[in-house]
């Protein structure tokens, strides 16, 4: 690791939510109900956000340049794409699971099966720091 001092302040906030997004994406992805290729994604995609959280507390992050920030853009719009995806393609899978729960016997024995696959609040609201971390990053070159 660098020296603290020789961290910018940019560099510490971008890697803390590179950091916190790449461990709670890869938390969410292992804890549902089933590994799906969703699931996998978001795996993935959340071990590849860690990495470059550590990277940016090294001396290797020089090596990045200024593709630090539009990274960060890339990994927020993608995990906020999966969390549409979530949105819509649960709204449909309980409709089809509710109508197939109610007439293979008990109101909401479809639910079941679908209650855990909407949009994650947190997801969210990690991408979206991680995508205004992105544009300062872009935008402000003096910290990087």
């Amino acid at each position: 690791m660098d020296d603290p001092d020789d961290v910018s302040t940019m560099r510490l906030y971008g890697a803390t939510i590179a950091l916190v997004s790449g461990l709670y994406s890869s938390y969410v992805a292992v804890t549902g109900m089933e590994m799906t290729l969703g699931a996998w994604f978001m795996l993935g995609l959340g071990v590849v956000v860690f990495v470059h959280g550590v990277i940016l507390l090294t001396p290797a992050a020089d090596s990045l340049g200024d593709a630090s920030g539009p990274l960060m853009l890339g990994y927020a719009a993608l995990m906020l794409l999966n969390q549409l995806r979530l949105q819509f393609g649960s709204g449909v899978g309980m409709m089809n699971d509710g109508m197939s729960g109610g007439m293979d016997g008990g109101m909401g024995s479809g639910m079941n099966s679908v209650g855990m696959m909407g949009p994650d609040p947190g997801m969210v609201a990690i991408a979206a720091l991680m995508l205004a971390s992105g544009v300062i990053m872009t935008v402000r070159d003096d910290g990087m």
